[in-house]
């Protein structure tokens, strides 16, 4: 929340907390990591909704790419990402732990 909090979103419905994303924006790409949306309200355009809504954000900052990740196997999920628009870069993404697990 101390960086960029106006691209951190929640969809709330009836004061209940039902969907979320944390978008991100280094002037270079704009990166979504974390959309979730409650088991309860998938499959009814939530998940849609919120991604709109942080695309648009990065737009106004002038993102001219949004990057995102999705773990090997989860095919639901890019199946919805396909839908949005998005495609496979065929890129190999790499990451290094800063700090161990707890």
């Amino acid at each position: 929340m101390k960086i960029q909090p106006e691209l951190f979103l929640v969809g709330l419905l009836e004061n209940r907390l039902i969907a979320s994303v944390m978008g991100g924006y280094e002037g270079h790409r704009g990166w979504i990591n974390y959309l979730a949306v409650h088991p309860d309200f998938r499959g009814q355009g939530f998940a849609q909704q919120i991604m709109d809504s942080v695309e648009f954000a990065l737009r106004k900052m002038g993102c001219p790419k949004i990057n995102l990740q999705i773990r090997i196997g989860n095919d639901n999920v890019i199946s919805f990402y396909q839908k949005l628009g998005f495609s496979d870069d065929r890129a190999v993404s790499m990451g290094k732990r800063l700090e161990e697990d707890h």
